[in-house]
């Protein structure tokens, strides 16, 4: 999976919670919850998707890493 494809999933994923959201300008380094105001149901359902998008087991202790884009992107090249 490229970078491309990487970035693509976690805004797909992002755009099934937050429809409302403008996933192009969404800024890389803050988190998601604070740029989205989304809670931590839609979290959890966030990390769901990236899963099932990219095939990679994600565990708990690791959600936090993908609280923004850069984080998440850089986490998911990391296991492809």
């Amino acid at each position: 999976m490229t970078a491309l494809d990487t970035r693509s999933a976690v805004l797909q994923s992002l755009g099934r919670i937050a429809p409302e959201a403008d996933m192009e300008t969404l800024l890389p380094n803050v988190e998601f919850r604070d740029q989205l105001d989304i809670d931590s149901f839609d979290f959890l359902n966030y990390i769901i998707g990236l899963c099932e998008a990219t095939g990679v087991e994600i565990p708990e202790s690791d959600y936090p890493k993908l609280g923004t884009l850069d984080g998440a992107v850089s986490y998911l090249a990391s296991k492809g």
